[in-house]
C-alpha cells in the first residue's frame, strides 16, 4: 500500500506519531503498512519498557494511515482498540508495527496490527476498528 501522500499530511504538523517517534512506511501489499517506533523515554513506562499505551497509540495511528491511503478523499477516525501485550520490551531496541485490513468496507474498515521487536518476536497483537467519515 501506498501511503506516501498520508505521510505528507502527517509532516505537515506536530502530531502524537511526531511525540511517539513513529516512522511509517509503504509496503507492497494493498492491503498493508507498516511502521516502526524506537523505544525511548518518550513512550516507555518508568521502568525503562515500552508502554503499553503507547503500542496501542502506534497500532492505532498505523491502521489511521492503512484507512486514509484506501480512502484519500475521506476521514478516517479510530473507533475501538483492542490489544493483547505479549512480551516486553527494553528501551533502546525497535519495534515494527504491520497493519493488515481484514474488512475494507465503505464506512468501518478493521485492521490487524502485529507488532514485533527486533528479533522477529510478537509484542502485541492488536485489532483496531476504524470508522471512514466524509469531509465537511
Amino acid at each position: 500500500m501506498n501511503i506516501d501522500n498520508v505521510k505528507k499530511k502527517l509532516q505537515a504538523r506536530h502530531n502524537l506519531a511526531d511525540s511517539l517517534g513513529m516512522q511509517f512506511m509503504s509496503t507492497p501489499d494493498e492491503d498493508s503498512c507498516m511502521a516502526t517506533m524506537e523505544v525511548n523515554e518518550n513512550n516507555c513506562q518508568p521502568y525503562g519498557y515500552l508502554s503499553g499505551g503507547a503500542t496501542l497509540a502506534l497500532a492505532e495511528t498505523l491502521a489511521g494511515v492503512g484507512s486514509a491511503a484506501l480512502c484519500p478523499d475521506e476521514v478516517a477516525v479510530g473507533i475501538n482498540v483492542s490489544g493483547h501485550h505479549i512480551k516486553a520490551v527494553k528501551m533502546g531496541e525497535t519495534v515494527t508495527a504491520k497493519a493488515k485490513a481484514v474488512q475494507n468496507g465503505r464506512r468501518l474498515h478493521v485492521w490487524n496490527v502485529d507488532v514485533t521487536d527486533s528479533g522477529g518476536d510478537l509484542v502485541s497483537s492488536v485489532v483496531v476498528t476504524n470508522y471512514i467519515l466524509q469531509k465537511r
